[in-house]
């Protein structure tokens, strides 16, 4: 069992935002925004490379709930991100596939690569 699987099925603690029979939201234990909330499918998903056409549904009901989830946080109108992780490269640290909603302050660019990745991407221009 993975720590979502155990926040979605109450047996770890987590402040929950939103839960119903496709998706948990909780707020991110070690946020990186003001606002920072985690949205999983309530069906264990491993990462994006791992979606199959049955899980449209969940899919569909995180992208909804992120939405309705920043207009009642009040970052809706100012702004926010939704990101999701795959694999090693991408940045994925828990095998569950999650989604971090964040807002509250302007966020930034994009992609912050670390200087390791700008170092091959300087030698792949080459």
């Amino acid at each position: 069992m993975s720590l979502f699987e155990d926040i979605r099925d109450g047996k770890e603690e987590a402040n929950i935002i939103y839960k119903d029979e496709y998706i948990t939201a909780f707020d991110d234990k070690y946020p990186e925004a003001p606002i920072h909330i985690l949205i999983i499918p309530n069906k264990k998903i491993t990462s994006m490379n791992d979606i199959e056409d049955s899980d449209e549904l969940y899919l569909g009901k995180i992208l909804l709930s992120a939405s309705k989830i920043a207009k009642e946080k009040g970052i809706g109108d100012s702004g926010y991100r939704l990101i999701t992780n795959s694999g090693k490269d991408g940045g994925q640290e828990i095998n569950y596939l999650h989604f971090h909603l964040l807002g509250g302050v302007p966020i930034g660019r994009m992609v912050g690569l670390p200087k390791s990745s700008k170092k091959i991407m300087k030698e792949l221009k080459k």
